[in-house]
This record gives C-alpha cells, sequence and structure tokens, in this order.
C-alpha cells in the first residue's frame, strides 16, 4: 500500500460527522432521527438573499478578485460599523467561508512546530486546521460546572511556550455558548500584548447574544490590537445560508493581510455566486436578525430547560450562538451517541448529538460530556426531550 502523509495522520475526524453513517442507517430502517449534532439552521434564507440569484445579469459566471469583490467587502464595512469597528474595504478579506480563514490565519502565522493556544472545550476543526499546518494546539482548560468562563490569565500563562504564536478564542462560543465579558476581553488583549501573540477571534455568531447584561465585544473594538487582532467571520449561520461558502478574514495588520492574500490567490478566488447573495442579504432589514436571534432565545430556554429537569444531567445556560455542552449520567458518551443510534427507538424516533469529548485538546477530558444545536422547532426539541430521557433510562438498564 502506498503511504499517505503524516500530515493527514494527525488530522482528527470531526466529532460533528463521525456518527453520521449510523444516523443513515438508522433512518434507513425507518427511524425518525432528530438531529442535535450539527449547527445547520433551519431557519429559512432571506428571501432578498435568493432573489439576488435571479437577478443575476452576468454573461459569464467569471473569477472575482482573489479578495473577494469590492462590493461585497464595502457591504461588510458598513456592517461591522454597526458594531462601533471602523474598517476600511481593503482591511476585510473574503474566504471560502469562516473555515478557510482561520486556516489561512493559521497558515500566515504558524510554522511547523509552532503552537497556538485555545479554551478547552473548542470548536472540534481548530484541531484539524492547526495539524494541516504542522503546528500545535495548547488547551487552557475550562469547566462545565461555572458555565465555561475564561480561567485565570496564569492559566494562560502556563501554555505559553517560545513556540507559541497566538490565541484563539471563538466568542460567542462554540461548543459551549459562553460569552466574553469586556473584562475577560482586556485580559486577552494584556497577556497578548505582554507575549506578542495574534489574538485569532471567531465572532461569527456576534448576533446570536440573548442579553442578561453583558454585551458582545469584539476583539477588533480593544485599542492597542491592531497588529494583533485578527478576526474571523462568516454569513453562513447568520443569514441561515451555509451552503454558499463565504466568510472573512479582518484585520488591520496590513503584513498580516498582504500574507494571506498570497494564500487568496493560489486558491483564485472565492465563490462567486455566494458574494452575490452574501452582499444582498446585509441589506436585510434588521428585524430578520431580530426575529431570529427570538426565534433561537426560545429554543435555548425550551432545550436548556428541559435537560436540566431529567435526572442526572446538566447543562449550563448559553449566553449565544445555538450550542449547549451537556453533561449527560453516562461514562462514555460517544458509546451513548452511537448506541442512541444503533439500537434504540422511542415512538419511531431517536436523537442524534455529538460526543463532548471530541472538542476537547486534552485527552480523557468531555468523555460524559455531548454538544447539542438547538436547530430545531420547539416541537421537536420537546420530543428530543422525551427522547433523550427514555434512552439514558433504557442505556443505563442495560
Amino acid at each position: 500500500m502506498i503511504a499517505l502523509s503524516e500530515r493527514m495522520q494527525a488530522v482528527p475526524a470531526s466529532p460533528i460527522r463521525k456518527l453520521a453513517p449510523l444516523a443513515r442507517a438508522a433512518a434507513r430502517r425507518g427511524v425518525h432521527v432528530l438531529h442535535l449534532n450539527i449547527g445547520q439552521p433551519d431557519i429559512k434564507t432571506p428571501t432578498q438573499a435568493l432573489a439576488a440569484i435571479h437577478r443575476m445579469e452576468q454573461p459569464v459566471l467569471s473569477y472575482s478578485p482573489s479578495e473577494g469583490n469590492l462590493s461585497l467587502r464595502g457591504k461588510l464595512s458598513s456592517y461591522y460599523a454597526g458594531f462601533g469597528i471602523s474598517l476600511s474595504p481593503e482591511e476585510i478579506i473574503v474566504t471560502t467561508g469562516g473555515s478557510e480563514a482561520i486556516q489561512f490565519a493559521f497558515m500566515a502565522c504558524l510554522d511547523p512546530g509552532d503552537e497556538v493556544i485555545v479554551t478547552d472545550p473548542c470548536y472540534a476543526n481548530y484541531k484539524a486546521y492547526a495539524a494541516i499546518c504542522g503546528a500545535t494546539v495548547r488547551s487552557v482548560p475550562t469547566r462545565i460546572e461555572d458555565g465555561f468562563r475564561l480561567p485565570p490569565i496564569d492559566a494562560f500563562e502556563a501554555e505559553i511556550t517560545p513556540r507559541t504564536r497566538a490565541i484563539l478564542i471563538c466568542n460567542p462560543n462554540n461548543p459551549t455558548g459562553y460569552l466574553y465579558s469586556r473584562r475577560e476581553m482586556l485580559r486577552l488583549r494584556e497577556i497578548v500584548l505582554r507575549h506578542n501573540l495574534f489574538l485569532i477571534s471567531d465572532e461569527v455568531y456576534r448576533e446570536f447574544v440573548y442579553g442578561g447584561g453583558r454585551p458582545y465585544i469584539s476583539a477588533l473594538q480593544l485599542e492597542g490590537l491592531e497588529e494583533n487582532a485578527v478576526l474571523v467571520d462568516s454569513v453562513s449561520k447568520r443569514y441561515s445560508e451555509c451552503g454558499i461558502r463565504i466568510g472573512a478574514m479582518v484585520t488591520r495588520n496590513a503584513a498580516f493581510r498582504a500574507a494571506v492574500l498570497k494564500l487568496c490567490q493560489a486558491r483564485l478566488s472565492p465563490p462567486l455566486l455566494g458574494q452575490l447573495v452574501a452582499e444582498a442579504s446585509i441589506d436585510v432589514p434588521k428585524s430578520y436578525l431580530a426575529e431570529v436571534n427570538a426565534e433561537y432565545r426560545r429554543r435555548r430556554d425550551c432545550l436548556v430547560g428541559g435537560l436540566n429537569r431529567i435526572p442526572g444531567v446538566f447543562a449550563p445556560m448559553p449566553e449565544g450562538a445555538f450550542y449547549v455542552m451537556v453533561r449527560l449520567p453516562v461514562e462514555d458518551a460517544e458509546d451513548f451517541c452511537a448506541w442512541c443510534l444503533t439500537d434504540f427507538e422511542y415512538e419511531g424516533e431517536t436523537v442524534m448529538m455529538a460526543p463532548g469529548a471530541g472538542f476537547y485538546v486534552s485527552p480523557g477530558s468531555g468523555k460524559d460530556e455531548v454538544r447539542m444545536a438547538y436547530v430545531l422547532e420547539t416541537e421537536e426539541l420537546e420530543r428530543a426531550l422525551v427522547v433523550l430521557e427514555k434512552a439514558l433510562a433504557a442505556y443505563n438498564s442495560r
């Protein structure tokens, strides 16, 4: 057999999608699978976005500029201004989804053997992007008992080595739903400046903040980080258009942008049709995003409230995004998640969840946890809660 690269052996499988074959098999058996495993919104894409495709008059579907269409970057500049973030279109690079923005950011600042620090748990694919670059992910643990809030600065100091080049956060957080406070963001600013690091801030869920007195604070709102802060963005979740694959990498650091632009030129251009849809989406009335926010808040309250009424289950209340990490009364949550798809159904239904261990960098962490995405309507979430409680009882009584 011809050997594959060592790099690919280091790339982990996605915990979000690894059980998908089991779910498809369950569906073939006639079982209705309630998908809580993946952040695929079911809310309709804005009609203005879909109409942009029908209005398109371009006779040739050509390449766009490698950094993205100027008209889209201009619209994004105006969008960020609504959050008090002043940017020129030149400081915005359009990418093929937020995933490419993260990977390009890693490639711009990480050499093989370099390190990036994340909070644990983190979005699982961060580990894959780092492995592709030959970099190492180091983690600072957070605790489900205190809602996954930012640990003391000393915990970050303990992980910093001469090979550390960046700290990566997700705010609001995927998978925990945690929202960083201004005080926490200022603590990150302090350590980034002290050690001359990049702060890569994945902020794709900024429109999904649910109150409680804590506002969304962007890394680009912090003074003194003009050379350090790199923002990652995406329209996928904001406008329910994951399939158009449009994201952005935003920084005031001109040298960083020049490095990323080389990568953009090598992949030629971001999707043309996706850019047209994204540009039209930015013009949707604010009422659309307000209604979407209210709907996700209802879903959050339904799911998290119901989870905490199940014996032995604990779920901290998320302040943003549409995910929650959940502790279950099982020893091996991955085995339980697989069993739900292979061996269990209740009234013709079962639940699919993402095993929590896959979101942790530290081995052995999160074995009794799962991540759930509240991207189903409340009636389906209520059914999922019933099915989950029945599944736990059956699994633990085997």
